[in-house]
Protein backbone atom coordinates (compact mmCIF):
# COMPACT_ATOMS: atom_id res chain seq x y z
CA UNK A 1 0.00 0.00 0.00
CA UNK A 2 1.53 3.34 -1.14
CA UNK A 3 2.03 6.31 1.11
CA UNK A 4 -0.22 8.33 -1.17
CA UNK A 5 -3.10 5.89 -0.64
CA UNK A 6 -2.54 5.90 3.15
CA UNK A 7 -2.68 9.75 3.17
CA UNK A 8 -5.88 9.70 1.16
CA UNK A 9 -7.41 7.28 3.69
CA UNK A 10 -6.45 9.63 6.53
CA UNK A 11 -7.93 12.61 4.67
CA UNK A 12 -11.09 10.53 4.06
CA UNK A 13 -11.38 9.81 7.71
CA UNK A 14 -10.84 13.52 8.58
CA UNK A 15 -13.41 14.68 5.99
CA UNK A 16 -10.89 16.69 3.92
CA UNK A 17 -11.72 15.14 0.55
CA UNK A 18 -14.12 16.51 -2.06
CA UNK A 19 -17.17 14.54 -3.05
CA UNK A 20 -15.49 13.23 -6.18
CA UNK A 21 -12.40 12.16 -4.20
CA UNK A 22 -14.63 10.45 -1.62
CA UNK A 23 -16.42 8.44 -4.31
CA UNK A 24 -13.08 7.39 -5.78
CA UNK A 25 -11.62 6.18 -2.47
CA UNK A 26 -14.84 4.27 -1.68
CA UNK A 27 -14.61 2.46 -5.03
CA UNK A 28 -11.01 1.51 -4.20
CA UNK A 29 -12.04 0.08 -0.79
CA UNK A 30 -14.82 -2.00 -2.41
CA UNK A 31 -12.22 -3.52 -4.69
CA UNK A 32 -10.05 -4.36 -1.67
CA UNK A 33 -12.99 -6.18 0.02
CA UNK A 34 -13.56 -8.24 -3.14
CA UNK A 35 -9.84 -9.09 -3.25
CA UNK A 36 -9.96 -10.22 0.40
CA UNK A 37 -13.02 -12.43 -0.17
CA UNK A 38 -11.34 -14.06 -3.12
CA UNK A 39 -8.15 -14.71 -1.19
CA UNK A 40 -10.13 -16.31 1.69
CA UNK A 41 -11.95 -18.65 -0.67
CA UNK A 42 -8.74 -19.55 -2.46
CA UNK A 43 -6.92 -20.30 0.80
CA UNK A 44 -9.71 -22.61 1.93
CA UNK A 45 -9.36 -24.74 -1.20
CA UNK A 46 -5.57 -24.61 -1.46
CA UNK A 47 -3.86 -28.07 -1.01
CA UNK A 48 -1.61 -28.45 2.05
CA UNK A 49 2.13 -29.18 1.87
CA UNK A 50 1.50 -32.93 1.47
CA UNK A 51 -0.55 -32.33 -1.66
CA UNK A 52 -3.95 -33.23 -0.15
CA UNK A 53 -6.87 -30.90 0.32
CA UNK A 54 -7.96 -29.82 3.79
CA UNK A 55 -10.53 -32.15 5.51
CA UNK A 56 -14.14 -31.39 4.86
CA UNK A 57 -14.88 -30.75 8.58
CA UNK A 58 -12.16 -28.07 8.53
CA UNK A 59 -13.43 -26.57 5.30
CA UNK A 60 -17.10 -26.55 6.12
CA UNK A 61 -16.92 -26.67 10.01
CA UNK A 62 -18.92 -29.34 12.05
CA UNK A 63 -22.39 -30.50 11.22
CA UNK A 64 -25.14 -29.60 13.77
CA UNK A 65 -25.62 -33.29 14.71
CA UNK A 66 -21.94 -33.79 15.41
CA UNK A 67 -21.76 -30.54 17.34
CA UNK A 68 -24.59 -31.74 19.65
CA UNK A 69 -22.81 -35.08 20.16
CA UNK A 70 -19.56 -33.33 21.08
CA UNK A 71 -21.33 -30.95 23.49
CA UNK A 72 -23.22 -33.85 25.10
CA UNK A 73 -20.01 -35.82 25.58
CA UNK A 74 -18.30 -32.78 27.11
CA UNK A 75 -21.19 -32.28 29.54
CA UNK A 76 -21.02 -35.91 30.76
CA UNK A 77 -17.27 -35.65 31.18
CA UNK A 78 -17.76 -32.51 33.27
CA UNK A 79 -20.46 -34.18 35.37
CA UNK A 80 -18.33 -37.26 35.96
CA UNK A 81 -15.37 -35.11 36.90
CA UNK A 82 -17.46 -33.07 39.35
CA UNK A 83 -18.94 -36.25 40.88
CA UNK A 84 -15.54 -37.82 41.39
CA UNK A 85 -14.29 -34.59 42.93
CA UNK A 86 -17.21 -34.48 45.38
CA UNK A 87 -16.84 -38.18 46.30
CA UNK A 88 -13.10 -37.77 46.86
CA UNK A 89 -13.66 -34.70 49.03
CA UNK A 90 -16.37 -36.55 51.00
CA UNK A 91 -14.09 -39.53 51.64
CA UNK A 92 -11.24 -37.31 52.76
CA UNK A 93 -13.51 -35.29 55.07
CA UNK A 94 -15.03 -38.49 56.50
CA UNK A 95 -11.59 -39.96 57.19
CA UNK A 96 -10.37 -36.77 58.84
CA UNK A 97 -13.57 -36.44 60.89
CA UNK A 98 -13.28 -40.07 62.07
CA UNK A 99 -9.76 -39.40 63.29
CA UNK A 100 -10.86 -36.14 64.90
CA UNK A 101 -13.85 -37.84 66.58
CA UNK A 102 -11.65 -40.59 68.03
CA UNK A 103 -9.24 -37.99 69.41
CA UNK A 104 -12.03 -35.74 70.73
CA UNK A 105 -13.80 -38.46 72.73
CA UNK A 106 -10.98 -40.92 73.37
CA UNK A 107 -7.89 -38.93 74.34
CA UNK A 108 -7.09 -38.38 77.99
CA UNK A 109 -7.09 -40.35 81.20
CA UNK A 110 -9.95 -40.35 81.90
CA UNK A 111 -11.25 -39.61 78.42
CA UNK A 112 -14.34 -37.60 77.57
CA UNK A 113 -16.08 -40.89 76.83
CA UNK A 114 -15.34 -42.19 80.35
CA UNK A 115 -16.53 -38.97 81.98
CA UNK A 116 -19.72 -38.84 79.93
CA UNK A 117 -20.53 -42.46 80.76
CA UNK A 118 -20.01 -41.83 84.48
CA UNK A 119 -22.21 -38.72 84.36
CA UNK A 120 -25.01 -40.52 82.48
CA UNK A 121 -24.88 -43.60 84.72
CA UNK A 122 -24.93 -41.43 87.85
CA UNK A 123 -27.87 -39.35 86.61
CA UNK A 124 -29.91 -42.46 85.77
CA UNK A 125 -29.18 -44.27 89.04
CA UNK A 126 -29.96 -41.17 91.14
CA UNK A 127 -33.16 -40.03 89.43
CA UNK A 128 -34.73 -43.28 88.12
CA UNK A 129 -35.62 -45.64 90.99
CA UNK A 130 -34.54 -49.25 90.53
CA UNK A 131 -33.35 -48.69 86.98
CA UNK A 132 -29.87 -49.65 85.89
CA UNK A 133 -28.32 -49.21 82.44
CA UNK A 134 -25.14 -51.04 81.46
CA UNK A 135 -23.73 -48.45 79.10
CA UNK A 136 -21.81 -49.08 75.90
CA UNK A 137 -20.31 -46.48 73.60
CA UNK A 138 -19.93 -46.31 69.84
CA UNK A 139 -17.85 -43.72 68.03
CA UNK A 140 -19.18 -42.26 64.79
CA UNK A 141 -17.99 -39.74 62.22
CA UNK A 142 -18.36 -35.97 62.21
CA UNK A 143 -17.71 -35.69 65.97
CA UNK A 144 -20.73 -37.78 66.92
CA UNK A 145 -20.76 -40.38 69.70
CA UNK A 146 -23.50 -42.66 71.00
CA UNK A 147 -23.71 -44.05 74.54
CA UNK A 148 -26.47 -46.62 74.91
CA UNK A 149 -27.73 -49.63 76.81
CA UNK A 150 -30.75 -51.65 77.98
CA UNK A 151 -32.74 -50.32 80.93
CA UNK A 152 -33.16 -53.02 83.56
CA UNK A 153 -35.14 -53.39 86.77
CA UNK A 154 -34.61 -55.94 89.50
CA UNK A 155 -37.85 -57.79 90.14
CA UNK A 156 -37.37 -60.67 92.55
CA UNK A 157 -33.95 -62.18 92.00
CA UNK A 158 -33.81 -61.41 88.28
CA UNK A 159 -33.28 -58.32 86.16
CA UNK A 160 -35.90 -57.60 83.52
CA UNK A 161 -35.43 -55.31 80.50
CA UNK A 162 -37.97 -52.49 80.44
CA UNK A 163 -36.60 -50.40 77.57
CA UNK A 164 -33.62 -48.94 75.75
CA UNK A 165 -31.69 -45.79 76.63
CA UNK A 166 -29.35 -43.84 74.38
CA UNK A 167 -27.56 -40.51 74.50
CA UNK A 168 -26.16 -39.10 71.26
CA UNK A 169 -23.42 -36.48 71.35
CA UNK A 170 -22.47 -33.92 68.70
CA UNK A 171 -19.34 -32.02 69.69
CA UNK A 172 -20.17 -32.95 73.29
CA UNK A 173 -23.78 -31.70 73.10
CA UNK A 174 -26.13 -34.48 74.29
CA UNK A 175 -29.59 -35.54 73.15
CA UNK A 176 -31.49 -38.31 74.93
CA UNK A 177 -33.73 -40.98 73.41
CA UNK A 178 -35.71 -43.35 75.66
CA UNK A 179 -37.68 -46.27 74.22
CA UNK A 180 -39.89 -47.81 76.92
CA UNK A 181 -40.86 -51.42 76.46
CA UNK A 182 -44.56 -52.25 76.77
CA UNK A 183 -45.22 -48.54 77.46
CA UNK A 184 -43.76 -48.86 80.94
CA UNK A 185 -42.48 -45.43 81.99
CA UNK A 186 -42.07 -45.86 85.71
CA UNK A 187 -45.37 -44.08 86.46
CA UNK A 188 -45.63 -45.75 89.89
CA UNK A 189 -42.53 -44.02 91.27
CA UNK A 190 -44.49 -41.84 93.72
CA UNK A 191 -43.28 -41.33 97.26
CA UNK A 192 -44.66 -39.46 100.26
CA UNK A 193 -42.36 -37.42 102.42
CA UNK A 194 -42.92 -37.56 106.21
CA UNK A 195 -44.80 -34.62 107.68
CA UNK A 196 -42.26 -33.74 110.37
CA UNK A 197 -38.60 -33.67 109.27
CA UNK A 198 -37.52 -33.80 112.90
CA UNK A 199 -39.21 -37.15 113.43
CA UNK A 200 -36.31 -39.45 112.70
CA UNK A 201 -35.90 -43.05 113.70
CA UNK A 202 -33.42 -44.38 116.13
CA UNK A 203 -31.51 -47.61 115.79
CA UNK A 204 -33.59 -49.31 118.49
CA UNK A 205 -36.97 -47.97 117.51
CA UNK A 206 -39.53 -50.73 116.85
CA UNK A 207 -36.84 -53.41 117.10
CA UNK A 208 -36.85 -56.51 119.23
CA UNK A 209 -33.65 -57.76 120.91
CA UNK A 210 -32.73 -59.68 117.76
CA UNK A 211 -32.96 -56.57 115.61
CA UNK A 212 -36.22 -57.62 113.96
CA UNK A 213 -38.76 -54.77 113.73
CA UNK A 214 -41.75 -55.29 115.97
CA UNK A 215 -45.08 -55.32 114.24
CA UNK A 216 -47.25 -52.78 116.02
CA UNK A 217 -50.81 -51.77 115.50
CA UNK A 218 -51.19 -48.46 113.71
CA UNK A 219 -53.59 -45.69 114.50
CA UNK A 220 -54.04 -45.12 110.75
CA UNK A 221 -53.73 -48.03 108.30
CA UNK A 222 -51.18 -47.51 105.52
CA UNK A 223 -52.39 -46.30 102.14
CA UNK A 224 -51.50 -47.58 98.71
CA UNK A 225 -51.86 -50.74 96.65
CA UNK A 226 -52.28 -53.27 99.46
CA UNK A 227 -55.52 -54.67 98.02
CA UNK A 228 -53.86 -55.09 94.63
CA UNK A 229 -50.94 -56.83 96.31
CA UNK A 230 -53.34 -59.21 98.10
CA UNK A 231 -54.92 -60.25 94.80
CA UNK A 232 -51.62 -61.30 93.23
CA UNK A 233 -50.96 -65.06 93.19
CA UNK A 234 -48.75 -66.40 95.94
CA UNK A 235 -46.12 -67.71 93.53
CA UNK A 236 -45.19 -64.26 92.25
CA UNK A 237 -42.59 -61.63 93.07
CA UNK A 238 -43.09 -57.90 92.86
CA UNK A 239 -41.41 -54.52 92.96
CA UNK A 240 -42.82 -52.11 95.56
CA UNK A 241 -42.32 -48.41 96.26
CA UNK A 242 -42.40 -47.83 100.03
CA UNK A 243 -42.89 -44.50 101.77
CA UNK A 244 -42.10 -44.13 105.47
CA UNK A 245 -43.70 -41.97 108.14
CA UNK A 246 -40.28 -41.02 109.55
CA UNK A 247 -36.73 -40.49 108.37
CA UNK A 248 -33.96 -43.09 108.60
CA UNK A 249 -30.23 -42.94 108.27
CA UNK A 250 -28.80 -45.31 105.67
CA UNK A 251 -27.46 -47.79 108.20
CA UNK A 252 -30.69 -47.74 110.21
CA UNK A 253 -32.84 -48.50 107.19
CA UNK A 254 -30.56 -51.29 105.98
CA UNK A 255 -30.83 -52.94 109.42
CA UNK A 256 -34.63 -52.86 109.18
CA UNK A 257 -34.46 -55.20 106.17
CA UNK A 258 -31.61 -57.41 107.32
CA UNK A 259 -33.81 -60.25 108.62
CA UNK A 260 -36.70 -59.85 106.23
CA UNK A 261 -37.13 -62.09 103.21
CA UNK A 262 -37.01 -59.19 100.74
CA UNK A 263 -34.34 -56.97 99.22
CA UNK A 264 -34.06 -53.16 99.19
CA UNK A 265 -32.75 -52.02 95.80
CA UNK A 266 -33.06 -48.21 95.88
CA UNK A 267 -33.35 -45.53 98.59
CA UNK A 268 -35.15 -42.16 98.35
CA UNK A 269 -33.16 -39.29 99.88
CA UNK A 270 -34.80 -36.24 101.43
CA UNK A 271 -34.08 -33.04 99.48
CA UNK A 272 -36.88 -30.98 100.98
CA UNK A 273 -40.55 -30.57 100.04
CA UNK A 274 -41.46 -30.52 96.35
CA UNK A 275 -42.25 -26.84 95.78
CA UNK A 276 -44.14 -27.57 92.56
CA UNK A 277 -46.96 -29.03 94.68
CA UNK A 278 -46.73 -26.31 97.30
CA UNK A 279 -45.03 -28.68 99.71
CA UNK A 280 -48.37 -29.23 101.49
CA UNK A 281 -49.25 -32.80 100.46
CA UNK A 282 -45.64 -34.03 100.60
CA UNK A 283 -45.96 -35.84 97.26
CA UNK A 284 -42.59 -36.53 95.63
CA UNK A 285 -43.07 -37.48 91.98
CA UNK A 286 -39.46 -36.92 90.90
CA UNK A 287 -37.42 -38.46 93.72
CA UNK A 288 -33.66 -38.41 94.16
CA UNK A 289 -31.83 -41.31 95.75
CA UNK A 290 -29.23 -43.98 95.23
CA UNK A 291 -29.21 -47.71 94.47
CA UNK A 292 -28.34 -50.31 97.08
CA UNK A 293 -25.59 -51.50 94.75
CA UNK A 294 -23.67 -48.32 93.89
CA UNK A 295 -22.91 -47.40 90.29
CA UNK A 296 -19.17 -46.89 90.65
CA UNK A 297 -17.18 -44.39 88.62
CA UNK A 298 -13.99 -45.04 86.68
CA UNK A 299 -11.87 -43.46 89.43
CA UNK A 300 -13.37 -45.76 92.08
CA UNK A 301 -11.53 -48.69 90.53
CA UNK A 302 -8.42 -49.83 92.38
CA UNK A 303 -6.04 -51.14 89.71
CA UNK A 304 -4.11 -54.21 90.84
CA UNK A 305 -2.54 -55.22 87.52
CA UNK A 306 -1.64 -53.39 84.32
CA UNK A 307 -0.02 -54.61 81.12
CA UNK A 308 0.65 -52.73 77.89
CA UNK A 309 1.77 -54.41 74.65
CA UNK A 310 2.73 -52.46 71.54
CA UNK A 311 1.34 -53.54 68.17
CA UNK A 312 2.69 -51.97 65.01
CA UNK A 313 3.97 -48.43 64.87
CA UNK A 314 1.11 -46.71 66.64
CA UNK A 315 -1.07 -49.49 68.07
CA UNK A 316 -1.07 -51.05 71.51
CA UNK A 317 -3.07 -53.50 73.59
CA UNK A 318 -3.75 -52.63 77.23
CA UNK A 319 -4.99 -55.16 79.77
CA UNK A 320 -5.65 -54.28 83.38
CA UNK A 321 -7.38 -55.70 86.41
CA UNK A 322 -8.72 -54.31 89.64
CA UNK A 323 -11.68 -54.08 91.99
CA UNK A 324 -14.23 -51.59 93.24
CA UNK A 325 -14.90 -50.95 96.94
CA UNK A 326 -16.57 -53.81 98.78
CA UNK A 327 -19.74 -53.18 100.77
CA UNK A 328 -21.49 -54.87 103.64
CA UNK A 329 -24.91 -55.79 102.31
CA UNK A 330 -26.65 -54.28 105.34
CA UNK A 331 -24.08 -51.67 106.34
CA UNK A 332 -21.39 -49.23 105.17
CA UNK A 333 -23.85 -46.35 105.22
CA UNK A 334 -21.10 -43.74 105.30
CA UNK A 335 -19.47 -45.13 102.16
CA UNK A 336 -22.83 -45.24 100.36
CA UNK A 337 -23.63 -41.67 101.42
CA UNK A 338 -20.24 -40.38 100.30
CA UNK A 339 -20.65 -41.99 96.90
CA UNK A 340 -24.13 -40.48 96.54
CA UNK A 341 -22.78 -36.97 97.21
CA UNK A 342 -19.90 -37.59 94.82
CA UNK A 343 -22.39 -38.61 92.12
CA UNK A 344 -24.44 -35.45 92.71
CA UNK A 345 -21.30 -33.36 92.30
CA UNK A 346 -20.52 -35.17 89.06
CA UNK A 347 -24.01 -34.33 87.80
CA UNK A 348 -23.40 -30.74 88.83
CA UNK A 349 -20.14 -30.70 86.86
CA UNK A 350 -21.79 -32.09 83.73
CA UNK A 351 -24.91 -30.00 84.01
CA UNK A 352 -25.86 -30.24 80.34
CA UNK A 353 -26.00 -34.04 80.55
CA UNK A 354 -27.95 -33.86 83.83
CA UNK A 355 -30.49 -31.49 82.31
CA UNK A 356 -31.09 -33.89 79.42
CA UNK A 357 -31.21 -37.09 81.49
CA UNK A 358 -33.13 -35.62 84.46
CA UNK A 359 -34.82 -32.41 83.26
CA UNK A 360 -37.08 -32.08 86.35
CA UNK A 361 -34.31 -32.28 88.94
CA UNK A 362 -32.60 -29.22 90.44
CA UNK A 363 -29.17 -30.71 91.11
CA UNK A 364 -27.72 -27.56 92.70
CA UNK A 365 -30.57 -27.20 95.19
CA UNK A 366 -30.60 -30.91 96.01
CA UNK A 367 -26.86 -31.01 96.65
CA UNK A 368 -27.00 -27.89 98.80
CA UNK A 369 -29.86 -29.33 100.88
CA UNK A 370 -28.11 -32.66 101.45
CA UNK A 371 -24.81 -31.01 102.37
CA UNK A 372 -26.57 -28.77 104.88
CA UNK A 373 -29.02 -31.27 106.42
CA UNK A 374 -27.32 -34.62 105.90
CA UNK A 375 -28.67 -37.73 104.21
CA UNK A 376 -32.05 -38.92 105.50
CA UNK A 377 -34.15 -41.58 103.80
CA UNK A 378 -37.93 -41.42 103.59
CA UNK A 379 -38.64 -44.18 101.07
CA UNK A 380 -37.25 -47.22 99.29
CA UNK A 381 -37.87 -49.56 96.39
CA UNK A 382 -37.93 -53.16 97.53
CA UNK A 383 -38.54 -56.47 95.82
CA UNK A 384 -39.40 -59.94 96.99
CA UNK A 385 -42.19 -62.51 97.25
CA UNK A 386 -45.67 -61.00 97.35
CA UNK A 387 -46.58 -62.73 100.61
CA UNK A 388 -43.48 -61.24 102.27
CA UNK A 389 -44.26 -57.75 100.99
CA UNK A 390 -47.73 -58.00 102.52
CA UNK A 391 -46.17 -58.32 106.00
CA UNK A 392 -45.02 -54.70 105.73
CA UNK A 393 -48.62 -53.57 106.15
CA UNK A 394 -48.27 -54.25 109.88
CA UNK A 395 -44.96 -52.41 110.27
CA UNK A 396 -45.41 -49.11 112.10
CA UNK A 397 -43.00 -47.02 110.01
CA UNK A 398 -44.50 -47.90 106.62
CA UNK A 399 -46.82 -45.14 105.40
CA UNK A 400 -47.60 -46.10 101.79
CA UNK A 401 -46.91 -48.85 99.24
CA UNK A 402 -47.18 -48.75 95.45
CA UNK A 403 -46.85 -51.87 93.33
CA UNK A 404 -44.51 -51.73 90.35
CA UNK A 405 -43.42 -54.62 88.13
CA UNK A 406 -44.70 -58.15 88.86
CA UNK A 407 -43.19 -61.42 87.67
CA UNK A 408 -43.64 -65.13 88.16
CA UNK A 409 -41.62 -66.77 90.91
CA UNK A 410 -37.86 -66.34 90.51
CA UNK A 411 -36.89 -65.75 94.13
CA UNK A 412 -33.71 -67.25 95.54
CA UNK A 413 -34.33 -68.03 99.20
Amino acid sequence: MSEDFKQRLRDYADGKLTDEEKNEIEREMEKLEEYQAYLNEWMDNEPDNAGSKRPADVQNNFSPKKEKRIVRRAKWKARLSNTLTVISAFLVITLLSSIGTALFYGVGDPSRNDKYRDAIASAISITMPNINVSLNSQGKTYFMQEIYGDMEKQVGSERVIIGEYSVNFLFGLPSVDVDWKDRSSGSTQIFYRPDDPSESSSATQDDDPNGQPKEQEKETPPSGDWSRLEKLPEGTVAEAYLSFNRFFTTDELLKQFEKRNMEPVWFAVDTGPDARFGGSDNVISDPIGFPASPVWHHDDLTVTSYKEEKRGWFGKIVSSGGHYPSLDTYGDGDLRNAHFIKSLRLMQEYKLISERVAPFIDVDASLAYVEENGIHLYGAVITGPVKELLTLREVSWVQDLRVGEVRLWNWNE
